[in-house]
């Protein structure tokens, strides 16, 4: 694909979910228009609501084109940036005088490009010498990640094409919404019998073949049930198993007491259901079991997700041509942001912090001892949740994140985002957040920018500059080097260039799991489809590779793992007091926080406001019709949404989209029960009431 396609035209990718789909962008100023690309396999020519309307969101009216910072009236006013600047390292260079370095925290985003998530990292580690740096990827694919590194040595959202599920006879889809959360993904999927499983009966679950629909939190029994039913049923590949696995007796002794009856009881998915969906997943020539977010947003996420790779590699799926595991990446880069470096516990190359030859390596290509790096930090709601206490940071930077709409607990975390002594926020728009801030800086968007990006299969694509950033606004690497030089860092130790910076990226990535080294602008340009792992061969001819797995594993022995997991409920059940589940989720006129979407016309009266999702039945015994306000409460806070009535939810639950910000925010019910493995907040279960808005106690 080349980067110019004639006067003013650029060819890019979308800036939204993580399929990122191909696009060009043509015009300028005020009249930018856009067309998908059918040359890129991933959407081939499709797109969806959002990808057609992303041009709208740059000329947004409330656009941040001017630093912005709180005076002593309580209101933000404009600044120059020298002053920005120099406000934000002062302050900063006096709180790590007075409470050490890990007084400072750093927030990013799976929205950001390779380069500004490589840079961020780097930032925090040098220039602040902080541990205490996190992303909101660790709300979206924490729990996937460690199911994933524990059964395969190696975490990729697909380790194989997207364009080969379109072979597939049979996709389970566990938890996963793409007919709504990225609609291009159907067009591979056409060929398929889907079985969804799903509280909701989504427009995914629609087009299934077969649609299970367990009980809010009990994914993980009925994916115990089915592998212990592929076992019964004489499904399992004792051939593969043998050849190509370890630990399958450990995670059988714990499937063997998740006979079909008991999984009927806990789950509410009928027997019958259970066995149609084994038989088809075991008789198929090809077959793919994916997760989502739904599987993965509980106390026990990674438990989850493993129950599921357990399913897929008792069949003998994954390292298969044509069959195999993975999971849906939902954030643009959500790949490549848990990659280089701005999550707690990682540096670039998908190495691990405590690893002493990774933090030798990297601690090489940045010219400092290994020693000046600091260890791990707190996750992402942890780190929020310590703001401002006796033992947490007193400042916080965020790069291209909302936490006070996305992250769990909203309200408690406004509340500690509000205690601190310094929030910074780098972002385009007003977010939530950053109206909260202490100082805001304008940063430039996805179209005004040079970079790469990697997507949900691990293909790392370039994202082109079409416009100049308006005057006033910098780009993120821009304003992470002048911090980087007021907080005494040499100059030209923090790059401005993404071309550059992404030279760096190679070195730093040489070796690592996810290794970029083979990989080049130039190659990028020249059309070349290059997939991660892609080692620097010395020639640039090293072909990526798109397919993991085929000749073994990425564990030293080269054999993938069983992992042997229980079942336990949710962090909390319905009750006398609470006798709802509410589970969240998106829409396709949506996305994330909805900063962004939230401005974009088109996309407003698609979606104009919170609405809580309820079955009539549910709605009758609570007093309740379609239309009318409701309260939904949890033990955390309260919700107003107006109410919307579908037989497609099971009784004892609701539904709420977390686009949401204020009074309708789904998150201020949520609560911050984590997986211990992850970090993963339990989003996708909430007990709860509901109520008319006027009649709440």
């Amino acid at each position: 694909m080349s980067a110019e396609r004639g006067p003013r035209e650029r060819a890019t990718h979308c800036p939204y979910c993580a399929l990122q789909c191909a696009t060009v962008l043509s015009g300028a100023g005020n009249s930018v228009t856009v067309r998908p690309d059918p040359d890129f396999p991933v959407n081939q020519g499709g797109l969806c609501q959002k990808g057609w309307t992303a041009p709208a969101v740059l000329n947004t009216p409330d656009r941040l084109r001017t630093p912005l910072v709180r005076g002593a009236d309580g209101e933000l006013a404009p600044a120059d940036w020298d002053t920005a600047l120099d406000l934000v390292g002062g302050r900063l260079r006096a709180l790590r005088a007075r409470h050490g370095a890990d007084s400072v925290a750093v927030f990013g985003s799976g929205g950001l490009t390779n380069e500004k998530a490589y840079t961020l990292g780097k930032f925090a580690r040098l220039a602040l010498g902080t541990s205490q740096i996190d992303y909101n990827g660790r709300f979206c694919m924490s729990a996937a990640a460690v199911a994933a590194n524990a059964a395969f040595g190696l975490d990729r959202g697909l380790p194989f094409p997207v364009t080969d599920l379109a072979g597939a006879d049979v996709v389970l889809l566990a938890g996963g919404n793409p007919a709504e959360t990225m609609p291009p993904l159907m067009r591979h999927l056409e060929g398929a019998d889907l079985v969804v499983v799903d509280p909701r009966r989504t427009r995914t679950a629609e087009r299934a073949a077969l649609h299970l629909q367990p009980a809010p939190g009990t994914d993980l029994a009925l994916a115990l049930g089915l592998l212990h039913l592929a076992m019964a049923e004489g499904l399992v590949d004792k051939a593969y198993v043998d050849e190509r696995t370890a630990g399958f007796d450990a995670a059988w002794q714990q499937a063997v007491a998740w006979w079909p009856e008991r999984v009927e009881r806990i789950t509410g998915v009928t027997v019958a259901d259970q066995r149609t969906a084994v038989r088809m997943l075991g008789g198929a020539s090809n077959a793919y079991v994916l997760t989502g977010r739904g599987a993965e947003q509980h106390s026990k996420g990674s438990d989850t997700v493993a129950a599921f790779i357990n399913l897929a590699l008792a069949l003998g799926l994954p390292g298969r041509p044509g069959s195999g595991y993975g999971t849906l990446t939902g954030q643009g880069n959500g790949q490549g942001g848990r990659e280089h470096g701005q999550k707690a516990d990682q540096l670039p190359g998908y190495r691990m912090i405590t690893d002493p030859e990774a933090r030798a390596h990297v601690a090489g290509v940045w010219g400092v001892p290994a020693g000046e790096l600091p260890g791990p930090g707190r996750g992402a709601y942890e780190l929020l949740d310590s703001l401002g206490t006796a033992d947490g940071p007193h400042a916080l930077l965020v790069f291209g994140s909302n936490p006070a709409v996305s992250a769990p607990r909203a309200a408690r975390v406004a509340d500690r985002l509000a205690s601190l002594d310094l929030l910074v926020v780098a972002d385009f728009v007003p977010s939530e957040t950053a109206r909260l801030a202490d100082v805001v800086l304008p940063v430039a968007q996805w179209a005004e920018e040079e970079g790469t990006m990697t997507n949900l299969e691990g293909r790392v694509l370039r994202r082109r500059q079409l416009l100049r950033p308006p005057p006033g606004v910098r780009t993120d690497l821009e304003v992470l080097h002048a911090l980087a030089v007021r907080l005494g860092q040499p100059a030209g130790r923090f790059l401005t260039e993404p071309r550059e910076v992404f030279g760096e990226l190679r070195r730093a990535s040489a070796g690592g799991r996810a290794d970029y080294s083979g990989i080049s602008y130039e190659r990028l340009d020249a059309g070349q489809a290059l997939h991660w792992p892609c080692p620097d061969d010395g020639a640039d001819t090293h072909p990526g590779t798109p397919r993991l797995f085929l000749d073994r594993f990425a564990h030293p022995d080269g054999r993938a793992r069983f992992t042997p997991v229980d079942h336990r409920p949710p962090a909390e059940l319905p009750d006398d007091a609470f006798p709802l589940y509410a589970t969240t989720g998106r829409l396709l006129a949506q996305y994330q926080s909805g900063a962004q979407t939230r401005r974009v016309a088109e996309l407003v009266a698609a979606a104009p406001e919170p609405f809580v999702e309820m079955h009539p039945e549910t709605a009758l015994r609570f007093g309740l019709a379609d239309g009318e306000f409701a309260v939904v409460r949890s033990q955390r806070g309260e919700v107003e949404a107006r109410v919307r009535l579908s037989r497609d939810l099971r009784t004892d639950t609701v539904f709420l989209p977390f686009h949401f910000p204020g009074r309708g925010s789904a998150n201020l019910i949520t609560g911050d029960a984590l997986d211990p493995r992850s970090g993963m907040p339990e989003f996708k279960v909430s007990s709860v009431s509901v109520a008319p808005r006027d009649e709440r106690s």
